[in-house]
């Protein structure tokens, strides 16, 4: 008997419910996600090729795909900077003085030689004076160096040494002067005969002699030298310097190379080979980086769904997988739209369907995450027909519309709160739009504006739209019980709510305390407790089927059970289990409704019909008492489990107080985990206190003292007497 009860309750699943459970099926899903994301994204980010030809009109206006580095237009730049610096020159100060000095040291020559010639002793001792020729020869042969004798003619110094001394002495300040004068500019080689012209012209303002001042002109005109020289050190560095600071060359991402009409010329044909436009071999670079950012994106989702603490079930993963999908696809619809020149499109989509979606179905974490994936993946589809570019407005743009409907849903998700989320996301997409508009500081035409906002609010409301829509068909296909599907089934007008009220009161009355405690004791834990709360109001819709056989139903009637065999009595009361499975299987609630029905009692004992079997055959077997089971698998069937029987107990008791409720509560549990009652359930000991903490807490509040009213005591005494 106990083998085959043994063999009963581990009954193998199907291969089915193996295949859904399996690893394999979730790698299936993950890879299938990132095929469908990066099918999505790979006509934004492949390069483009053009078939033009040069020297011809462009048939349309031409972007640049990728941001490249133009060498040759930034070689030529710099070869124009090097070729734009002026030679440089220096002033040699040293000349200037050194022709100045040269000068003066001629004239005193002259003066020299004047004197010498004037008192000339012979070896006689009689005094001879030189002629004007025989002064130029030993000024010649025995002052001046052969190279002034070179450049000077002879000729040049006899007017000298025949004027007076009056003459002499203002012709070599007036010399002197002008030579001074121009040495002290600068004087480069080209600029020479002017500066000569220059001293002739500033000599001729003096009043000499005639032969003086012809002879004081080619004196100054020998003086006058080149003293300003080029530096070609200083040119060399100016010149690299100038060649270094010119910048790289760049076509920007985005820059426009040809506009539409615009005849291809030579260079721009070659800007189009420069892009990669005309390449014949595309480049592999951006299909690397679209696997990468794929790749860290399946990463994200899959972190989130098969962490250890996640309580999204295995069929919530395709359910994720056709919402992220259906989002996308209405992504890439509508972007086609940028082809006829709708480039701000994109603010039309109602992304946010999709976040309030998986927020609605599955969990707020994944949602959070699915907003920033969403945002990235719009930002690359609607790069307004530059590949392989961010349109980052509308990455923000998707952020805060699907971030704002998240956190408006809150925990309120009916389908009235729905629709005042999608007006508020209407709201902040034209408050985030405008951000955007004012940012960007640019010109815009009323039309150009109203045509946003409508979008931004038409984006808001049809998500909202959406969202409703959707549900439904989530909720029947993929078996979701949404917040908001435990809501619509906690309501008292359900048919089998009814059902119970009307045929069982004290089976509603009591499911409904069930409720109270295993909902207080969920949320202490952090369980799913509006789950358990709902559940546990259908959990004994069996007992409608026989509502007098349960004490709670039985008002002033005698006990059926009295006059049935204990085994007769136990097979009606396990009954009830199978008969709520099958109820809750016809109205097609939700399995979680049935395993909560199926598994509240677990493989518990029904100790009163075993001890009163016992009494008269000693020959029976426990296991034929026991409920058929399963387990409890949940924590949140655990609870309602224990709830159940710490709900009839307390109520049988008659004078309830707060250590008795306390002690009653403890030993209920002890005695499920003695029995391995919670041996399937992932339930720690320090969980099993909390939920008794809780208990007790409800329970205080349920079965309180209450005090005796004066008037009614009074009214009672005066009618006794």
């Amino acid at each position: 008997m106990k083998k085959e009860k043994k063999k009963k309750n581990n009954k193998k699943p199907n291969v089915l419910e193996k295949f859904k459970n399996h690893k394999f099926l979730h790698a299936m899903i993950y890879v299938v996600l990132a095929i469908i994301i990066y099918a999505a994204l790979f006509s934004n980010v492949k390069p483009e090729t053009l078939d033009i030809e040069p020297f011809t009109p462009s048939k349309e206006t031409i972007y640049a795909p990728t941001t490249v580095v133009d060498k040759e237009e930034t070689e030529r730049k710099k070869k124009e900077a090097y070729d734009s610096v002026e030679d440089q020159y220096v002033l040699d100060k040293n000349i200037s003085e050194d022709q100045v000095n040269l000068i003066s040291s001629i004239f005193d020559a002259i003066i020299e030689v004047r004197k010498e010639g004037a008192n000339t002793e012979t070896s006689d001792k009689e005094e001879t004076i030189l002629t004007p020729e025989e002064k130029v020869n030993r000024l010649v042969n025995e002052k001046l160096t052969d190279t002034i004798n070179e450049k000077i003619p002879k000729e040049t110094f006899l007017p000298l040494m025949s004027a007076s001394d009056e003459d002499v002495t203002l012709a070599k300040n007036a010399v002197v002067t002008a030579v001074n004068n121009a040495m002290s500019k600068e004087i480069p080689i080209v600029q020479l005969t002017e500066a000569k012209n220059q001293v002739e012209e500033e000599l001729k303002s003096y009043s000499l002699k005639k032969d003086v001042l012809q002879s004081s002109i080619t004196l100054a005109r020998f003086a006058i030298a080149q003293n300003y020289f080029l530096d070609l050190d200083a040119t060399n560095q100016k010149r690299q310097q100038a060649s270094e600071e010119v910048k790289e060359v760049q076509i920007k991402q985005g820059q426009i190379i040809v506009d539409e009409g615009e005849l291809i010329s030579r260079e721009v044909y070659r800007k189009l080979g420069l892009v990669g436009l005309l390449d014949d071999q595309i480049s592999y670079k951006p299909f690397i980086g679209l696997g990468i950012l794929v790749l860290l994106i399946i990463t994200g989702i899959i972190y989130f769904f098969e962490k250890k603490d996640n309580k999204i079930k295995n069929n919530s993963l395709l359910l994720y997988c056709f919402i992220f999908t259906i989002t996308l696809l209405l992504m890439k619809i509508l972007s086609l739209f940028q082809k006829i020149d709708y480039n701000h499109i994109g603010y039309i989509v109602p992304v946010a369907m999709g976040a309030m979606l998986v927020k609605l179905l599955l969990n707020e974490r994944i949602a959070f995450l699915t907003s920033m994936i969403f945002a990235i993946c719009g930002s690359i589809i609607f790069n307004e027909g530059v590949t392989g570019s961010f349109n980052f407005s509308v990455g923000v743009y998707y952020l805060f519309a699907c971030l704002v409907g998240i956190l408006f849903l809150g925990d309120h998700n009916l389908r009235s709160k729905i629709l005042q989320a999608g007006l508020f996301v209407s709201i902040m997409n034209c408050l985030v739009l405008l951000a955007i508009l004012l940012i960007r500081n640019g010109s815009y035409t009323n039309v150009e504006i109203g045509t946003y906002f409508i979008m931004a609010c038409v984006s808001g409301l049809v998500a909202s739209v959406l969202t409703i829509g959707f549900m439904p068909f989530f909720e029947t296909g993929f078996g979701i019980l949404s917040t908001m599907k435990l809501i619509e089934l906690s309501n008292p007008n359900h048919p089998l709510l009814r059902k119970i009220l009307t045929e069982t009161p004290g089976t509603y009355h009591h499911s409904v305390m069930v409720a109270n405690l295993s909902e207080s004791a969920c949320e202490a834990i952090g369980a799913d407790g509006l789950l358990a709360r709902v559940g546990a109001y259908y959990h004994d819709i069996g007992k409608t089927k026989r509502p007098q056989y349960f004490i709670e139903n039985q008002m002033n009637i005698e006990n059926p059970h009295n006059k049935l065999s204990p085994q007769l009595s136990k097979n009606i009361i396990i009954a009830h289990v199978t008969d709520g499975v099958d109820m809750l299987k016809k109205h097609k609630m939700p399995k979680e409704f049935i395993d909560i029905a199926e598994q509240h009692h677990g493989t518990s004992l029904l100790k009163y019909f075993y001890h009163q079997a016992k009494q008269t055959n000693d020959s029976i077997y426990e296991e034929e008492f026991r409920y058929p089971g399963p387990k409890p698998q949940t924590k949140e069937i655990a609870i309602i489990s224990i709830a159940d029987s710490v709900e009839a107990a307390v109520r049988s008791m008659s004078n309830p107080t707060p250590d008795k409720i306390e002690k009653l509560v403890r030993s209920i549990i002890a005695d499920r985990l003695q029995d391995h009652q919670l041996d399937e359930c992932d339930l720690t000991l320090k969980e099993l206190d909390i939920i008794a903490k809780s208990f007790c807490e409800s329970l205080k509040g349920i079965f309180h003292s209450r005090i005796e009213y004066p008037e009614l005591t009074k009214k009672q005494k005066v009618k006794q007497s």
